[in-house]
């Protein structure tokens, strides 16, 4: 998968708060996706005392969400820890994964914001207008915003307002879980970032997408060894 950034990762803070106000225009907030065949998971931890970026992107079937691509980069962090500007310290990372991997997902579940975003340009829009992918902002802590109190059956979802704007849904994806925040990233509406997230998750409080990145990003997990395999076998097909 062949990337085009087109900006520089040597940023200020002032600057990088700038570029997201800039880059925010180019957001599309509506369904621009077509036939969803693979989706993939994005997630990033830090190694070295934080010093060292660890990206994973795990692409699964969406029919089976059987895992049957990863790629894994790792990139020395540039950027400082700052609240609301993610993305910076990630996506160089993300981006390297991306590039090594042979087929080009159809769809991205970050584990991160959306519009849900002071700016209303987390990690996943900026990954999103970067790519051109559509992409889902699924996190695991609400960053901004207030809800109506949520039911606990799988599926409850409450809309997740912030200045009079839904921003994102805060949703039950299993009973007696905490909720995730999801919100939309790019070329997704916010309907179907739901239905997405919800088709993604089984038995797990997080969608199989962000479960396998996670567990690889973080050195929780081994790359597994069916690597490719599954999306060759599915490409022989086409």
């Amino acid at each position: 998968m062949r990337l085009d950034t087109d900006h520089g990762w040597d940023l200020s803070t002032a600057q990088a708060i700038a570029l997201q106000q800039r880059l925010r225009s180019d957001v599309i907030t509506r369904d621009v996706l077509g036939r969803v065949r693979y989706v993939a998971g994005v997630d990033a931890g830090f190694e070295a005392g934080n010093t060292l970026c660890r990206a994973a992107v795990v692409v699964l079937d969406i029919e089976t969400l059987r895992p049957c691509a990863v790629a894994v980069a790792r990139r020395p962090v540039t950027f400082p820890y700052v609240p609301g500007l993610l993305s910076f310290r990630e996506i160089p990372a993300v981006l390297d994964a991306l590039s090594q991997l042979e087929i080009t997902p159809d769809l991205l579940l970050c584990d991160g914001q959306g519009i849900a975003h002071p700016r209303r340009f987390g990690i996943a829009c900026h990954l999103g207008v970067l790519t051109g992918l559509p992409s889902i902002g699924v996190a695991k802590k609400r960053l901004i915003g207030t809800h109506e109190p949520l039911g606990n059956h799988r599926g409850d979802r409450q809309a997740l307002m912030d200045k009079g704007e839904c921003i994102g849904a805060v949703l039950r994806t299993r009973a007696g879980v905490k909720p995730l925040y999801v919100s939309i990233g790019h070329k997704v509406g916010l309907e179907t970032a739901i239905d997405y997230v919800m088709r993604c998750t089984t038995r797990y409080r997080l969608p199989e997408t962000t479960r396998w990145a996670h567990k690889i990003a973080s050195g929780k997990g081994d790359v597994p060894a069916w690597r490719g395999h599954d999306c060759k076998e599915h490409n022989s097909r086409e």
